[in-house]
């Protein structure tokens, strides 16, 4: 059996009757081949598994690699195959049925259900020609041309009441947030290809760095009252509980009356962005004010309804806190997510574990010291300072 990681051994074979590859084992019941062509110096390469339950092997075609050169060919087959195999081996599904891009996305939303990732794949990917590309001939250049269409495609700003549209340029932050999902998605299917080739897909994909600029646009407490106040009366309880909870606007408008135990005090929130259901006891006079919202609701009644009873969403929640935010005068960039960047804030201000408060918030504390870290700072200078003798 040749060895095929050896570039001398593999221009040294000749083919073999009926087309048959030359294989060599990978592990057992797994084995990597390779068929010499008669034209060229480049072969084509196949992945074989032995599947015990039919007494049968299983093969698959994994072409060229026409676009990688010198040890990392066999690498990169090596990597497909052994990723095939696994596929296979835990039951085949990935290998029978998802075979392009698009089909990978929507696999990965069958199993994580996510709002934000359904809209970007509905909007840059399903109708964009990288969704009919086949998970085997997936190259890093694919999604070079996805991304410079992603760059240059204009981010929605805000829909008017007379049903029109306003756009902007897509900033670098907005790119890195949309191409999450379709990197999520791809690596839950694809091993990463060797780098600084071709096959390296993931590379295509890395985020913009600095990026991401500190929240800045913050209210106090008399702002955010005054918002409240301007707000129209259908709105105004949505409001409330986005300046008495760090939770992100989508995780608020979500909550059902069940989510909220009224004789512990505690609130279960369990849709947010990162996908795990989390618990906080709140404090007598916020548990008070959902409890008064809840009162006469059904279980999967939403906890903050519109006047229709259907839940908030983004498409609702946008004109009323506009029209507020004119009325209070405040900030014309103001948004739902500037009350939840002014609760975190005022949580850090008083001096709240960081910790603590990446757990209320459903975020990390990575992200937390990112925006915010300036604040802890400031707290670390204080303390400093009461160390003068």
């Amino acid at each position: 059996m040749p060895d095929l990681s050896r570039i001398g051994d593999r221009e040294k074979l000749k083919p073999k009757s009926g087309d048959e590859p030359h294989w060599h084992r990978l592990r057992q019941g797994i084995y990597l081949g390779y068929r010499p062509s008669k034209k060229s110096d480049r072969g084509t390469w196949f992945a074989r598994f032995y599947d015990a339950d039919t007494n049968r092997n299983k093969r698959k075609r994994l072409g060229d690699y026409g676009t990688v050169t010198g040890h990392d060919v066999f690498k990169q087959a090596k990597a497909d195959a052994e990723a095939w195999a696994l596929t296979v081996e835990s039951g085949g599904e990935l290998a029978r049925d998802m075979v392009t891009v698009r089909d990978a996305c929507v696999a990965y939303l069958e199993e994580k259900p996510n709002s934000i990732a359904e809209g970007v794949f509905r909007r840059h990917v399903y109708d964009d020609p990288i969704a009919k590309v086949k998970l085997d001939k997936l190259r890093r250049h694919h999604l070079r041309s996805w991304r410079k269409r992603l760059e240059h495609a204009p981010a929605l700003l805000t829909r008017t009441k007379e049903g029109g549209k306003r756009w902007k340029e897509r900033a670098k932050s907005t790119v890195n947030r949309d191409m999450v999902p379709l990197r999520a998605a791809l690596g839950r299917v694809l091993t990463p290809g060797s780098p600084n080739t071709d096959a390296a897909w993931q590379e295509a994909l890395k985020p913009f760095k600095g990026a991401d600029k500190p929240r800045e646009l913050y209210l106090d407490k008399g702002e955010r009252k005054k918002l409240i106040d301007t707000a129209c009366e259908e709105a105004r309880p949505f409001l409330r509980a986005l300046c008495l909870l760090p939770l992100r606007p989508g995780s608020l408008a979500s909550l059902t009356a069940r989510d909220f135990d009224k004789r512990t005090r505690t609130l279960t929130i369990g849709k947010d962005k990162n996908g795990i259901p989390r618990q906080i006891s709140l404090p007598q006079v916020i548990a008070d004010f959902l409890a008064a919202q809840v009162k006469g609701k059904l279980p999967t009644a939403p906890v903050f309804a519109r006047h229709s009873g259907d839940a908030w969403n983004k498409d609702t929640w946008k004109h009323p806190i506009k029209d507020a935010v004119r009325g209070a005068n405040l900030p014309e960039a103001v948004s739902a997510y500037t009350l939840r960047h002014s609760v975190i804030t005022d949580l850090i201000r008083v001096r709240l574990p960081i910790l603590t408060v990446a757990q209320l918030s459903g975020t990390s504390v990575a992200m937390i010291e990112k925006h915010y870290g300036h604040l802890v700072r400031d707290d670390a200078e204080d303390a400093l300072a009461t160390l003068t003798l």
